[in-house]
């Protein structure tokens, strides 16, 4: 990653002084009390030793932290199950009967699964493969839409001790290739084909195209999700119904010491190799716990928890799978897009299921603020209670808007911030004890510990800006980048001695609140300011007559660089030069006269990813005119092509 050294603080800061307490009934009731930052700080070690001992250990650990810096080992001495602790635990609580996911798939099917019948379909699964040969230690990929089958196939993985690699299902082939011939994996677990916007998507085929290229694949398991004909490869490819067909729904799970590797997670890095993130089973499982269960303040006999993210990304693995599960909560999984078969889906479902808490992200909640409210309006909100945000930061109208139109404005709003890196959220409000503030993620959760640097590693004081940094060990944190421990330590401890270098800038107020401002490739550098992507959008956003806005940098000849925004309008809105500039001349009385954007270019519609992220690297492909990169990510490659052609009218501004 290319970072500037310059010792500039990112200068450019939206004033935002709306504040939001917790109100009186919310904060009596709350998971997180008043002490618990002062706790952690006065022994961080049996700190996290007490929710360490919330789990079921079949070896009790007696060693809670070795630090060897940059690799730690906790809870190191301790052995346990995650499926067990997931599962089998609360079946003999008796809570067997409590639902654990209820399923929505696109086209209205819906499935309501129990603690105990998630067990039993696990432990079938976990056999079928055991029968296999699959054996502690392997590598298995799964590549899946969102179906039940996902969450099973990841714990029967480990209950056995199997190390498992979900790929996300609108990875291309190549993508496929990459991640299992990094892993050798053994195995791929896949399905047939995932609905999508009332299509279908060919998993299976991508599958056969990537296992040409894997040799280390033995066996490709097949789930039934839509039923059309696909080719199955005679000794090589399985039927899922084969595979469970007269298994036991017991199995005996495999006693797992704390830091052996429970999954790896691939994410790009500043190369065109992916990095295979590990995260082990003790640390990373008390850590997805005690995150969940403060951050969204989880009543695990009441609440409707609802993260809307796929379980492709870690979000999904944390927040949909290993945290809510640990703690005995009631998810929905849903297969679709939010605007299938209409664009109220995703409320028609929080009025079905009574969901109480939503987590979702940023560019959804602006895709919502551009369709409008009167899809949310035609719903029944009023059973949710606590919403939250996930992946990038989240600019302050929009989070005005998710809390008035979805939380009817009485919800708390937690904004998170964390990374696949962190295995779990790091910077975040509690909703009980935290005034809330809209744009700002504000403190390091308890047991966790930040700081802002500039060039030199120095701490900024408060009120300035630079680099993000992590100054001590946490449980959920990665143990290294698979196979290549040099990397690991080049990526994220090389550029600050002693601290986790996270990529993001960020500044911290007066008050020692966070603002997130995005990767620090995403700082641009105009005449000498240094000027957020993030913080020109959300100045963009802030203007009613716009939906949605992306910022990149263009190579400019005397500034350096200039600002180029892509701008989505609410309906009824047209562009035009005269739009452009009073755009324009919004964003300088938000921020200052510099960070006008010098091209805007007006598009329907952004390039993401099926996850709902802008592709920012293919907006500064076409912001410069080069040649468009991989587009195999996208949820639709068309949009991209169109702004192309866009671009070449792009409105600039006047010299």
């Amino acid at each position: 990653m290319e970072i500037a050294d310059s010792t500039q603080a990112i200068e450019t800061l939206l004033e935002e002084g709306r504040r939001f307490q917790p109100s009186a009934d919310f904060a009596a009731q709350a998971n997180a009390q008043a002490g618990i930052y002062e706790e952690a700080d006065r022994d961080v070690e049996a700190f996290w030793e007490k929710w360490a001992r919330t789990l079921e250990w079949s070896k009790p650990f007696t060693k809670v932290l070795d630090w060897k810096e940059p690799f730690a080992r906790w809870f190191y001495d301790g052995e346990l199950n995650v499926s067990v602790n997931c599962l089998d635990r609360h079946v003999r609580a008796d809570r067997g009967n409590r639902i654990a996911y209820y399923y929505e798939g696109e086209q209205g099917d819906r499935q309501s699964i129990t603690y105990k019948e998630l067990l039993g379909e696990v432990c079938v699964f976990a056999n079928g493969l055991r029968k296999l040969g699959l054996k502690r230690g392997d590598r298995v990929a799964i590549y899946m839409g969102m179906i039940p089958q996902l969450p099973v196939a990841m714990l029967a993985c480990t209950r056995i001790g199997v190390v498992h690699s979900v790929i996300f299902g609108g990875f291309s082939p190549d993508s496929i290739v990459d991640r299992v011939n990094d892993a050798r994996c053994v195995a791929v677990i896949t399905a047939d084909f995932a609905r999508r916007r009332g299509g279908t998507v060919p998993l299976k085929h991508n599958v056969d195209v990537a296992l040409a290229q894997t040799p280390s694949v033995k066996h490709c398991i097949v789930a039934k999700r839509v039923g059309d004909p696909i080719e199955m490869k005679p000794g090589r490819d399985l039927w899922w119904e084969d595979v469970v067909r007269g298994q036991s729904a017991t199995c005996e799970p495999e006693s797992m010491n704390a830091e052996d590797l429970l999954y790896l997670l691939y994410t790009s890095g500043t190369t065109a190799k992916p990095k295979g993130i590990k995260h082990t089973t003790g640390g990373y499982l008390v850590y997805a716990a005690m995150t969940h269960k403060l951050v969204f303040d989880l009543k695990d006999d009441t609440d409707v928890y609802w993260c809307s993210a796929d379980i492709g990304w870690v979000t999904g693995h944390s927040y949909i799978v290993y945290g809510p599960l640990a703690n005995c909560a009631t998810s929905v999984i849903y297969e679709g897009t939010p605007d299938y078969p209409d664009k109220d889906r995703l409320w028609e479902i929080i009025e079905r299921y009574k969901v109480t808490i939503l987590y979702t992200a940023p560019t959804a909640i602006r895709t919502f603020m551009k369709w409008g409210a009167q899809y949310p309006q035609a719903h029944d909100l009023s059973s949710l209670r606590l919403l939250g945000t996930v992946g990038e930061p989240i600019n302050p109208e929009a989070w005005i808007w998710y809390r008035e139109h979805i939380g009817g404005g009485r919800t708390p709003v937690v904004d998170t911030w964390w990374q696949t890196e962190t295995g779990g959220i790091m910077i975040s409000p509690l909703p009980g004890i935290t005034t809330l503030m809209p744009g700002s993620a504000t403190y390091p959760i308890p047991g966790t510990y930040a700081d802002v640097v500039n060039d030199k590693g120095e701490s900024v004081p408060p009120g300035g800006g630079g680099y993000l940094v992590l100054t001590k060990p946490w449980p959920g944190m990665l143990r290294g980048i698979w196979g290549d421990d040099e990397r690991y330590v080049e990526t994220y401890w090389k550029r600050f001695p002693h601290k986790y270098f996270a990529g993001d800038g960020c500044r911290r107020d007066h008050d020692g609140n966070y603002w997130l401002m995005g990767r620090v490739d995403d700082v641009m550098n105009v005449s000498g300011h240094r000027i957020s992507t993030t913080e020109v959008e959300s100045a963009l956003v802030g203007n009613p007559k716009v939906a949605e806005a992306a910022v990149c940098g263009k190579l400019d000849d005397i500034t350096g660089q200039a600002i180029y925004a892509f701008v989505t309008l609410r309906g009824g809105q047209n562009g035009s030069e005269a739009l452009a500039n009073e755009l324009r001349e919004f964003v300088a009385d938000k921020l200052g006269k510099f960070t006008r954007p010098k091209y805007i270019t007006f598009t329907p519609e952004l390039p993401k990813t099926r996850s709902g992220k802008i592709m920012r690297r293919l907006l500064r492909d076409v912001a410069e005119g080069r040649a468009l990169g991989d587009v195999t990510t996208l949820a639709d490659s068309a949009i991209v092509k169109d702004l192309e052609e866009r671009a070449k009218t792009e409105i600039a501004q006047e010299e």
